[in-house]
């Protein structure tokens, strides 16, 4: 679903944080457990963990090695692409960063995104009034993952520069644009490498981490 999400059967993910797949906060922080693949080289290893090091710099989110007692947890391995389940899954919850494509921190940073519980951003409820979709330039059969989706935008502006974006391009057929900003339609946009002020905003506020 939307390229990179695995859909989880019986579950309408959307908006799932408010009904049971937010990660529990203890106290001030959120404890997401991880467990990284012995399949990457120890240089992979850590790569993704100074990736999720990140989101302890700007959010409550503190990832944390499982322990026995953790039943929920992410486990984060080379599989087919980048891709991820959004929400708390329950159990052992897979995340496919492939070694030699998903390496990157931003790539690292969107499937953690989704995990916590975010869309990509041009799927968001209120996306009609900043760009359009042309549907006749996307590669038959992706259409879905331009489909609109009732989110919760937590009071925060649409963002062309979210990690969440997808790049103006994708999923082109053609060569010509899938995507364009209402406002610029020459604006470049998706290549963000790192999370924007918007994104660090919606973790804290879906989290509450000031509170």
């Amino acid at each position: 679903m939307h390229g990179d999400i695995m859909q989880s059967r019986g579950r309408n993910a959307v908006p799932c944080t408010a009904k049971g797949c937010k990660w529990p906060k203890f106290w001030r922080y959120v404890y997401v457990p991880v467990v990284i693949s012995r399949g990457y080289t120890h240089a992979q290893r850590n790569f993704i963990i100074r990736s999720l090091v990140t989101f302890h710099r700007h959010t409550c989110i503190r990832f944390v090695w499982k322990k026995w007692w953790h039943w929920s947890y992410l486990y984060f391995f080379s599989g087919s692409g980048c891709w991820s389940y959004l929400g708390r899954q329950r159990g052992k919850q897979l995340v496919s960063l492939k070694s030699n494509g998903c390496l990157y921190t931003s790539t690292v940073q969107h499937e953690v995104l989704h995990a916590l519980g975010f869309h990509h951003e041009q799927v968001r409820s209120d996306r009609d009034t900043y760009v359009r979709i042309l549907t006749q330039n996307i590669i038959p059969g992706r259409e879905s993952n331009f489909e609109k989706v009732e989110t919760n935008n937590l009071g925060t502006p649409y963002d062309f520069n979210s990690v969440m974006h997808y790049g103006k391009y994708a999923f082109s057929r053609n060569g010509q644009p899938t995507i364009l900003a209402k406002s610029n339609p020459n604006l470049d946009f998706g290549r963000a490498t790192y999370m924007s002020a918007n994104d660090i905003a919606r973790v804290n506020k879906l989290y509450r981490c000031c509170e």
